[in-house]
């Protein structure tokens, strides 16, 4: 495994490779990394040749209030997680070499993203974007694995891949979760015990959620209901948003018909906390 800090680097081994006919794989990261990044470097080997994992906390997703110096980092521990799952790349750049002095270009969505996260986080979409491009120019990946877990991220990713023609295939990584629910996150080192218990109202509400959809329920106002009384009666939880919607536009639905994404957002504590799932609605009537 080559560990590789500048662009230059990066693109000259890339070019290596493309000489020798190999396919590139690629899982983006922030680093600390856990069971479901490593299940994303599974999937991108599996569908490539060699796998590029970038490690990188970028400063343009992260707003003046929020945890950019906080974030949690132990490069080491990633290092030796990459090893052992067959990664040949790491990607390591500083932010100095991602964003030098004077850069002003930046990539903006502007429907999808103000949506969801993006509408308590104005700025984070555009980041994330800018970095994903960036990265993609600097990797050129044939195939770039993300995760579900961050599922309007990955609409936006999609969205942007067709809108630019960017020439990679995007593959979604299954939410990797602890036996008891919770969907493997890097901030789940910030919970307090208390607060690890108490986290699980999240996939509780989502479990209700599903429950209901399988019974046949399909009014998202009756589900919304039942799932807000679950994250209420939580004592450490805020929700920051709770919503039902169509996956296409993310545009709010009132029926649970044809394919939806349900998504919150919950402070438990402090610490800021996304979920999901997808319902795919095969009812006769259904859009």
């Amino acid at each position: 495994m080559k560990i590789i800090r500048t662009i230059s680097d990066m693109q000259e081994a890339v070019q290596t490779l493309r000489r020798d006919g190999k396919r590139i794989g690629f899982v983006p990261t922030m680093g600390y990394l856990h069971a479901g990044h490593l299940s994303l470097v599974h999937l991108a080997r599996q569908q490539s040749d060699r796998v590029v994992v970038s490690i990188f906390v970028n400063p343009t997703q992260f707003g003046p209030n929020e945890d950019l110096e906080a974030y949690p980092r132990d490069f080491a521990r990633d290092e030796a997680l990459c090893r052992d799952a067959d990664v040949d790349y790491i990607f390591y750049p500083s932010a100095a070499e991602m964003y030098p002095p004077g850069a002003g270009v930046y990539v903006n969505e502007d429907h999808l993203s103000t949506k969801l996260c993006g509408a308590s986080r104005p700025g984070h979409f555009r980041g994330v974007l800018t970095v994903v491009t960036k990265l993609f120019h600097i990797v050129q990946p044939d195939v770039a694995v993300f995760g579900e877990k961050d599922a309007q991220q990955l609409r936006l990713i999609h969205q942007m891949v067709d809108d630019l023609n960017v020439p990679v295939t995007i593959l979604p990584g299954p939410i990797v979760r602890e036996a008891d629910g919770l969907a493997l996150s890097s901030r789940n080192v910030y919970l307090s015990e208390t607060e690890r218990r108490e986290a699980l109202c999240l996939r509780k509400a989502l479990d209700q959620a599903e429950q209901m959809h399988a019974s046949g329920e399909r009014s998202a106002r009756s589900v919304i209901t039942a799932m807000e009384k679950i994250l209420n009666t939580t004592p450490s939880a805020r929700v920051d948003y709770l919503s039902i919607v169509h996956w296409n536009d993310l545009s709010p639905a009132e029926q649970l018909e044809g394919d939806i994404l349900i998504a919150l957002a919950v402070y438990i504590g402090r610490t800021r906390l996304i979920d999901n799932t997808r319902l795919k609605t095969t009812d006769a009537h259904a859009s």
